[in-house]
């Protein structure tokens, strides 16, 4: 009796750590940029800011920036109110269109843009217009997320200084 009994409890622990085993994280990721004129548009009716970020497949700081501190802001829904962020692939070929509706690549873009370090975050209006001050690389992951919510909220005031925000 005793050793069926350990049969019945092993199994139910199993059958829980299996379950726990199945459970999956909630996963968010940076959406590509596809249409920035849109984009622009969504952000600019919202009154919020639109967030590019600009990456290279290769680079392992732009991973750990989106791993460590993007991915995990895009859960927190108080972002959608703040923010609008968008990813850019810079050695990536394709085309995306641009905020005048032009087709361009994420590496022309960032040429007019003059990104030259990865992960780079711009921080512009609907007319892809800077409202702060870029954030170029990763120095202290620490402190990173401190910063990225002071440029959204310096983004936002520029925003709202220059028109009908609220």
């Amino acid at each position: 009796m005793m050793h069926s009994r350990r049969k019945g409890i092993a199994a139910i622990l199993a059958v829980m750590l299996l379950n726990i085993a199945c459970i999956r994280p909630q996963v968010a990721a940076v959406p590509p940029a596809v249409d920035l004129q849109q984009d622009a548009h969504q952000a600019g009716q919202a009154c919020i800011p639109l967030l590019l970020e600009f990456a290279a497949s290769g680079c392992e700081y732009c991973r750990l920036l989106e791993v460590e501190i993007l991915n995990p802001t895009l859960l927190n829904d108080d972002y959608d109110r703040r923010v609008l962020m968008r990813k850019l692939v810079i050695d990536r070929s394709g085309k995306l269109r641009d905020f005048n509706g032009a087709a361009v690549s994420a590496g022309e873009l960032a040429s007019r843009y003059r990104i030259f370090v990865t992960p780079t975050l711009l921080f512009v209006d609907s007319q892809g217009r800077e409202l702060a001050e870029r954030m170029a690389g990763v120095t202290t992951l620490e402190l990173y997320g401190g910063y990225l919510d002071q440029a959204i909220d310096r983004s936002r005031e520029k925003l709202r200084q220059m028109g009908p925000c609220k």
